[in-house]
C-alpha cells in the first residue's frame, strides 16, 4: 500500500531539506534520499561561503534574501549559522574589472597584501573586495533544517533510490527503495542526477550538467590570521581560506562529469600545491584530506525552479551550480509558494517585486 502526500520531495541535500522545512507543517510532505544519510554527496563538499556577489544579477538577488532568512533564524539558534568573512578577487585589472558586481568594491594592491599578507605581492596587480560575504556553518543549517522539517510532521526516509515514477490520474506514483508513495507534487531537487528522475518519471530533461570541483584541507607552516578573507583567483583558477590553523584550497576546476560520487583524480590537488606555494607564503606541506563534489549546471548558469510546462504536478529545484547554500532559502521561500498555491485552493500566494522578478528563471518551455 502507498502511502499519500501531499508533496514528495527527491533528494535530502540543501535543496531538498530546506524545502522541507519551509513546506513543514503547512501540508503533507515526504523526502526521500538514495543515500543513507542526508546531505552525502554535493551538500557535504560545501566551499562554505556566501558571497554576494558570486554569481548572476538573480542569483544574487537571491543570495541577498537567503542571508536576510538565514540571519532572522541565526537569532533563534544556540551556535550561529553565519559568521563574517569578506572575499578578495585577486587577479590583473582587466579580469577583476570584469568579474567584479555591486557588491564587490575595488581595493589597492597594498589594501589587498593588508588583508591577506601570505599573497606574494608579484603574483596579483588589482584586487576587489567583498565585505558582506559570509561563512556558512553547513552542517548547522542542514541540521536546523531537518529539525525543522521533522518537527512539522514531514516524513524523511533514507536508503531510498527512486526506481520508479510514473503520473496516475492527477497525481504520482514513485517507489523509492521498498517504499512507495503517492503525492500531488513531485519535487525533483536529486542534484547531479534530476535529469536521470526526469527520464524515470517520463518528463523532458532539461539538459543539466555536472561538474567536477575539488578541495583539500591542508597543513601549512604559516596559517592564515583570523580575519583573513578567503581568496579568490579573479580567472577562477583557485581559491583559499583559513580553516583554523589549516587552510581549505581548490583548484576551483569545472569538469564535466556523469552523476557519481566523485573522487579527486591523481595530481589534481599535488599541482595545486605547488602553485600556491609559488603565489603564496603559506608554506604548504601536507594534505590532510581532500574530496570532490559536482556542482550540476543549466546551459544559463542559473538554477531551474517551477512546474514543468508538460508534466503536471513535477516541480523541478535543481541546477543550482555553485550557489546551492547561498540561494537555498530564498529559493526555498519561493518554491514553497508555488507548491502550496497548487495543492490548495487558494491559489498561489501573492509576490513582492522581487519575488517576482526572481521568477525570470522558473521554468518555461
Amino acid at each position: 500500500m502507498a502511502a499519500n502526500y501531499d508533496v514528495v520531495i527527491v533528494g535530502g541535500g540543501i535543496a531538498g531539506l530546506s524545502l522541507a522545512s519551509a513546506l513543514a507543517g503547512q501540508c503533507s510532505v515526504a523526502l526521500v534520499e538514495a543515500e543513507q544519510t542526508l546531505a552525502y554527496h554535493t551538500s557535504s563538499r560545501s566551499a562554505r561561503q556566501l558571497i554576494p556577489s558570486y554569481g548572476p544579477a538573480v542569483v544574487q538577488e537571491l543570495t541577498i534574501r537567503t542571508l536576510e532568512l538565514m540571519a532572522a533564524r541565526d537569532a533563534e539558534l544556540p551556535v550561529p549559522v553565519l559568521e563574517p568573512r569578506s572575499f578578495m578577487l585577486v587577479g590583473d585589472e582587466a579580469t577583476v574589472t570584469a568579474e567584479a558586481s555591486g557588491h564587490m568594491h575595488p581595493i589597492t594592491h597594498a589594501e589587498a597584501l593588508d588583508l591577506c599578507p601570505a599573497l606574494n605581492p608579484g603574483s596579483f596587480t588589482a584586487a576587489g573586495l567583498d565585505t558582506g560575504s559570509f561563512a556558512c556553518n553547513a552542517p548547522v543549517l542542514l541540521e536546523d533544517h531537518r529539525q525543522r522539517a521533522e518537527a512539522g510532521g514531514v516524513d524523511i526516509i533514507t536508503g531510498a533510490r527512486v526506481h520508479s515514477a510514473q503520473r496516475l490520474g492527477s497525481g504520482w506514483q514513485l517507489g523509492a527503495g521498498l517504499e512507495g508513495f503517492q503525492s500531488a507534487v513531485v519535487v525533483n531537487a536529486a542534484g547531479a542526477w534530476a535529469d536521470e528522475l526526469a527520464v524515470l518519471s517520463g518528463v523532458e530533461k532539461l539538459g543539466l550538467q555536472p561538474f567536477r570541483r575539488t578541495a583539500a584541507i591542508v597543513d601549512v607552516e604559516r596559517p592564515l590570521p583570523p580575519g583573513t578573507p578567503m581568496v579568490c583567483a579573479a580567472d577562477d583558477s583557485y581559491y583559499f581560506r583559513r580553516e583554523g590553523e589549516q587552510v581549505l584550497i581548490s583548484p576551483s576546476e569545472t569538469v564535466p562529469s556523469g552523476p557519481e560520487d566523485a573522487r579527486p583524480r591523481p595530481g589534481d590537488v599535488e599541482a595545486l600545491v605547488v602553485r600556491l606555494n609559488s603565489l603564496t607564503s603559506m608554506g604548504i606541506h601536507s594534505v590532510a584530506k581532500a574530496w570532490t563534489g559536482l556542482r550540476t549546471e543549466a546551459a544559463d548558469g542559473v538554477p531551474v525552479m517551477g512546474f514543468d510546462a508538460e508534466a503536471p504536478g513535477f516541480f523541478w529545484l535543481a541546477g543550482q551550480g555553485g550557489y546551492g547554500f547561498q540561494t537555498s532559502s530564498a529559493i526555498a521561500e519561493l518554491a514553497a509558494a508555488e507548491i502550496l498555491g497548487s495543492v490548495s485552493d487558494a491559489g498561489p500566494v501573492s509576490r513582492t517585486p522581487r519575488e517576482l522578478a526572481a521568477t525570470r528563471w522558473s521554468i518555461r518551455r
